[in-house]
């Protein structure tokens, strides 16, 4: 079981190229994937033990922290979103180093369980990239000085932004949006000069076009996913209705896949040769073999699940032969084949509704609830087998971060670091 999840882990990595041992620089990993190879990190912990540190944090935000050389990046936004910033602590201490602010005076609608400062920075060993919407794409070095920064445009949703850049090879690349203006794009991140752009039709804001008409919800909140397909790399992103590929050094679109439904919140979840995508708000969910050009759905969509699904937030990880996730309703956790996805097990897990990712780390499996508990399942396709539920009283949306043996849990009031 574990070695077809390390099978996955090798087949592209966003930053382990020019990242340090140890390091999560990225949302999801290292690789992106929601899969770690770090080794004894701790199973339990409270708010007062297993307690390296805990950090105050100005507002609340539900981006997920990085660590990077000995230090902790995380966003933030103040000021009714007016005030967007990149704060940076010392990983062993808890200390705050330095912090970045953006000012922005424009008007960017989003909804109150989703704070501006919803995305996750990218680190790749001398550089920090952050999204903060409309506010712009900006690059620092490890003191806080600015690099270069991008106006990108506006982006209006009623539900506001959540994704994240990544990076691969001299890239950085984003899936722009929710909205009437959604794209992909790849900047050098040297310069921050964009190297290509594909745009994606058929957005929406969310919005009320006329008082008391229901506008259409329609985006897609998905951080981009790097795999190697044919032994090529390429780039999934889940879109309002299908999955796209595209080539990472020139942003064509390689092959699409069709079957989701008008949000989609999750990213890729990505196996040995195929891969799931599933949809936000209890759309649909579909399986797919990865690979070909074009339209693929009718040679390699897999599976096609229609029926009223769970409300799916963060994204889940594919072990061997099975996908395992925890949903953001009825705090269910779940266990589907995925190859056909059959459900194999549906159970109710202690907590909040979970809006943050699972990770596989140290032959476990962690996710973090709204109600602030990571509970630790062990990856069993036969039944919920619960090993830890630890709780922090402090509510959550966000994904834990591993390193050299500890986490790193960003909750709405504070940053804390748990390790044995």
């Amino acid at each position: 079981m574990i070695r077809h999840a390390l099978r996955a882990l090798i087949v592209v990595s966003l930053t382990s190229a020019f990242g340090l041992a140890g390091d999560w620089p990225a949302f999801r990993g290292p690789y992106g994937n929601g899969i770690s190879t770090e080794k004894n990190v701790p199973l339990k912990w409270s708010k007062t033990e297993n307690i390296k540190w805990k950090a105050a944090l100005p507002a609340p935000g539900n981006g997920s922290p990085i660590v990077s050389k000995g230090k902790v990046f995380v966003t933030v936004a103040t000021d009714a979103g007016k005030k967007r910033s990149l704060l940076c602590f010392d990983r062993k201490t808890g200390e705050k180093l330095w912090a970045t602010h953006v000012s922005f005076d424009g008007d960017e609608p989003t909804h109150g369980t989703n704070p501006h400062g919803s995305s996750t920075p990218v680190a790749d060993g001398e550089r920090i990239v952050v999204w903060h919407s409309s506010a712009g794409l900006y690059c620092y070095d490890y003191d806080g000085n600015k690099r270069w920064n991008r106006d990108l445009g506006a982006f209006r949703h009623v539900w506001g932004y959540g994704q994240s850049p990544v990076v691969f090879e001299d890239n950085v690349i984003l899936n722009c949006g929710p909205g009437e203006r959604t794209f992909v794009i790849a900047v050098d991140r040297k310069s921050g000069e964009t190297v290509w752009q594909t745009d994606e039709a058929g957005g929406a804001s969310g919005l009320e076009s006329e008082p008391g008409k229901r506008a259409a919800w329609i985006g897609s909140w998905s951080t981009p996913m790097l795999v190697q397909v044919e032994g090529k790399p390429q780039i999934l992103v889940s879109f309002p209705h299908h999955v796209n590929a595209y080539d990472p050094k020139t942003g064509k679109i390689i092959w699409t896949c069709d079957g989701l439904g008008d949000l989609v919140y999750t990213s890729p979840v990505i196996g040995d040769g195929v891969a799931v995508a599933m949809g936000g708000f209890h759309g649909p969910a579909i399986g797919f073999k990865l690979g070909g050009s074009g339209n693929v759905t009718e040679t390699n969509r897999l599976w096609h699940a229609k029926a009223r699904n769970p409300q799916r937030i963060g994204s889940g990880v594919i072990i061997g032969k099975h996908l395992f996730m925890a949903n953001a309703s009825e705090s269910l956790g779940q266990c589907l084949v995925v190859e056909t996805g059959e459900e194999l097990w549906r159970e109710r897990m202690p907590g909040g509704d979970n809006w943050g990712s699972m990770i596989f780390v140290d032959g476990r499996l962690y996710v973090t609830n709204q109600s602030g508990s990571t509970n630790v399942i062990a990856p069993n396709p036969t039944k919920l087998e619960l090993l830890a539920t630890n709780e922090l009283g402090d509510r959550s949306n966000s994904t834990p971060a591993f390193s050299d043996g500890q986490i790193f849990l960003r909750t709405l009031q504070n940053l804390w670091c748990i390790g044995e």
